[in-house]
């Protein structure tokens, strides 16, 4: 493979079997499946440039901004990871306009097995994307919601009896045992039968829907080994990063040297080479 140079970001991927990746570098756009079983050679030569305005950064927040923009952006804020404390009916969203295109749209509530069984929220747009940069291996939606406030009330409730985070070095460390989907969300809702109706109430007869005939998606990664032991891999620490490429899962590229989560360094500047 001949040297590329540029900024990374979050690895695009496909729903097919395996999953295919792209590694956006720059300008470029690396197929990395074709890449696993060969040694790969990654130099981060100190630079940062934020992932919205492009400024020079000495530290990235929030997974590529510059701190001006992680305290700008609405995209930032603390109701993206806790969708509950949405404030835009409050007139106090930092981007409204953002928001009406993100977040005042159709939510989806859904179960996966990624480490284990877990809860989380995702536009329609971001399905199956969201389920993939988790690294699940199942999936099913569970209701569609008006907006993303909404999809966090739901969360909230069902967190109380599920898991709304995945173990990532659990994930890298191989498949999950395969769980019954369907099985596992009829419990759930039956669990939380009482408090979904108090929620119809608040929102409104119909604001959420159930997705009655929605179907288990199932999920391969392109993984020839899986590590005994996960080490991650940081550019801040080891600005050179090298090693045999054995898999890709989730946004992590697993080498025989330790696994590298390429979303946490968008924005980081870098040569790759094999």
């Amino acid at each position: 493979m001949d040297f590329c140079s540029g900024n990374l970001d979050k690895m695009l991927s496909e729903l097919v079997e395996p999953v295919q990746y792209h590694l956006p570098i720059g300008d470029q756009s690396i197929p990395l499946n074709s890449l696993i079983g060969q040694r790969l050679q990654f130099h981060y030569d100190g630079r940062i440039n934020c992932i919205y305005c492009d400024r020079v950064t000495n530290k990235s927040f929030n997974q590529g901004y510059c701190y001006p923009c992680m305290r700008a952006l609405a995209r930032c804020d603390i109701c993206i990871v806790r969708p509950e404390k949405c404030h835009f009916e409050q007139g106090t969203c930092r981007e409204p306009e953002w928001a009406e295109s993100h977040c005042m749209q159709d939510h989806y509530i859904y179960l996966a097995n990624t480490s284990g069984l877990k809860v989380g929220i995702t536009r329609g747009s971001q399905i199956p994307t969201r389920w993939i940069d988790q690294g699940a291996s199942q999936a099913i939606p569970i209701f569609r919601v008006r907006n993303r406030a909404q999809s966090g009330a739901v969360e909230v409730l069902f967190k109380a009896h599920v898991a709304d985070r995945t173990d990532w070095r659990r994930m890298l460390r191989g498949a999950p045992e395969a769980l019954d989907m369907m099985a596992r969300r009829d419990a759930l809702l039956a669990e939380c039968e009482g408090e979904l109706k108090l929620l119809d109430e608040q929102f409104g007869q119909g604001a959420i829907e159930r997705l009655q005939d929605a179907e288990v998606v199932s999920l391969v990664y392109p993984v020839q080994e899986y590590p005994e032991k996960v080490k991650a891999l940081n550019f801040d620490k080891t600005p050179k990063i090298e090693g045999v490429l054995l898999g890709i899962k989730g946004q992590y590229l697993i080498l025989d040297t330790g696994v590298l989560n390429i979303r946490k360094f968008a924005g980081y500047h870098v040569t790759l080479g094999s």
